[in-house]
């Protein structure tokens, strides 16, 4: 959705007191009132069918209000019912323009420029506007009807508001252009809101928050109904981490357009602020209305996803993607959701199927591999999937660098998978550079070095059982996973001190008295002070 004015139109209706409500419609349109502009439109259309200009003002609303199809429409028809008015022309012009026939919409602009001699402002600016709002921009040519509609009326506020946002969209880095034409507006009406709304979004550009706020709230000051106002001051403050001012903000914009498209867009505000758990029940309470589309299932999935662990809350993403993927066109499905279907199944505990979505995802979007590698990996772990698991992360490590759980993940798969214990230490040797005090990396490298040396022929896993032992502390070897790693490695200190080459008895009673002191039972324990008394 765009936030351009919609073009004045005192000029365009001939009946004073029709052209004053249509002229609230509109009105409504530009500030976000969208279905009490529609209700107004269905009326206008009543009393006057044959009325070109409803139509085009009609289609205008529905391009505010992102359907883009019902606005294609609604411009079609106005040249059907009303072949006399320039602006019938316009509308269809913008319906061929938007759907990417620039040949053929530039021959409508030029039809309605010729029925008006080149000397209406109104009709310049409509086609201007067009230039600037729709994908396929054209903006020079814009900003040169735009300089002549301001000879012709140069005091007017829109043409100098749409001028302000063709040079913003030509040069958006560098808003001097721009905030001239703005300023020319704010010369003309000292009190326009859309003018001081205009030059906050510039200082919002550049990342100047407390002067993009201050001129939303002059704004809003000026004029307390201008609901534009308080949703942009809202996305500022998202922006920037200010929750709560946005939220305020935002239920300010409703007070005004309590309306499903306001909640919508508060909705996707919110997500865009990653407020995720916020998200779900505004779009909860939209679908209960009635009000549902594929954007807000998509809204919905990631926001489950990313609120909260609980298995309910991956049934109600997967329930969500479900339907997603049920009504989403194909052209409209992105890998990301891919991704968080697989995310959701992750979370759900079905990991096999997870893999088959996020690999899709990756094979679909080489950024997404990347981002997902470590997802995979991990998942491909838990399923003892070793050749994976080496694959997945050595395609990592080829793209960026491997965590250092990564690291020990991949010398535990080629310690169990191909039963490589050379590669196996290598990767613990990357563990322990990286975090020189994880002590299951030590206790790792002790078994691949001891894989290497099943003899004790070189003693090869010493240092590492040694350093297991300097690390964890007295009083914690009881505790949880140490355990375990301590009588592993008090066993091996205990029997080099027995075995090897540099014996030595009170080193080795040490070692295997940590042993019994965790586990009296302990055979090997016993059998070893049932032999030296």
């Amino acid at each position: 959705m765009n936030t351009y004015k919609f073009i004045a139109i005192a000029l365009l209706i001939g009946n004073v007191s029709f052209g004053q409500t249509l002229k609230d419609a509109v009105q409504k349109t530009e500030n976000e009132r969208f279905s009490e502009a529609a209700s107004d439109f269905k009326k206008l259309i009543a009393l006057e069918p044959a009325n070109g200009c409803n139509y085009f003002y009609y289609g205008e609303n529905f391009y505010e209000r992102g359907e883009l199809d019902s606005a294609i429409m609604m411009w079609n028809k106005a040249v059907v019912v009303d072949a006399l008015t320039a602006l019938s022309y316009v509308g269809q012009g913008k319906a061929l323009w938007m759907k990417g026939d620039q040949v053929g919409g530039k021959a409508q602009f030029t039809k309605a420029l010729t029925m008006t001699k080149n000397k209406n402002p109104e009709i310049m600016r409509a086609i201007a506007e067009t230039y600037i709002v729709a994908p396929n921009k054209s903006l020079d040519e814009a900003i040169i009807l735009l300089e002549s509609a301001i000879k012709l009326d140069a005091r007017n506020e829109d043409a100098h508001l749409l001028m302000g946002d063709a040079l913003l969209e030509k040069t958006p880095t560098n808003g001097s252009p721009a905030i001239k034409s703005y300023n020319k507006v704010l010369e003309i009406n000292p009190k326009s809101p859309r003018g001081i709304v205009r030059t906050a979004i510039l200082y919002q550009r550049a990342q100047n928050y407390e002067l993009a706020n201050e001129k939303y709230k002059e704004a809003q000051t000026i004029d307390p109904t201008y609901a534009p106002a308080y949703r942009l001051n809202a996305e500022l403050n998202m922006f920037f981490g200010q929750s709560t001012k946005a939220i305020e903000n935002w239920k300010k914009y409703l007070a005004l357009n309590n309306s499903t498209e306001s909640r919508y867009r508060y909705a996707t505000a919110m997500f865009n602020g990653k407020q995720f758990c916020e998200v779900i029940p505004e779009i909860e309470e939209l679908q209960k209305d009635g009000f549902n589309n594929f954007y807000m299932e998509r809204m919905l999935t990631f926001s489950y996803t990313d609120c909260s662990t609980d298995p309910e809350s991956a049934k109600k993403g997967l329930a969500a993607s479900d339907r997603f993927f049920g009504i989403a066109p194909k052209d409209k499905v992105l890998p990301v959701d891919y991704k968080y279907k697989g995310l959701l199944l992750s979370k759900a505990g079905n990991d096999s199927l997870a893999i088959i979505e996020l690999e899709k995802a990756s094979s679909l979007d080489p950024e997404a591999a990347k981002e997902l590698a470590s997802d995979i990996g991990r998942m491909y772990m838990k399923m003892k999937k070793y050749d994976k698991v080496i694959a997945i992360y050595t395609f990592k490590m080829s793209v960026s660098k491997l965590t250092p759980e990564e690291h020990f993940n991949m010398g535990r798969a080629y310690y169990f998978g191909p039963k490589n214990f050379v590669l196996a230490d290598s990767s613990f040797a990357r563990v322990i550079a990286i975090s020189p005090t994880y002590t299951p990396a030590y206790l790792w490298r002790g078994r691949a070095s001891y894989q290497q040396d099943l003899k004790n022929e070189k003693w090869l896993a010493k240092p590492y059982y040694e350093k297991v032992l300097e690390l964890v502390k007295a009083e914690e070897r009881a505790v949880g996973p140490n355990k375990n790693m301590v009588m592993e490695s008090a066993k091996y200190m205990g029997d080099y001190y027995v075995s090897s080459t540099a014996k030595d008895l009170a080193k080795a009673k040490e070692a295997w008295t940590i042993v019994r002191d965790l586990d009296p039972a302990d055979k090997q324990a016993k059998a070893f002070f049932d032999e030296h008394k």
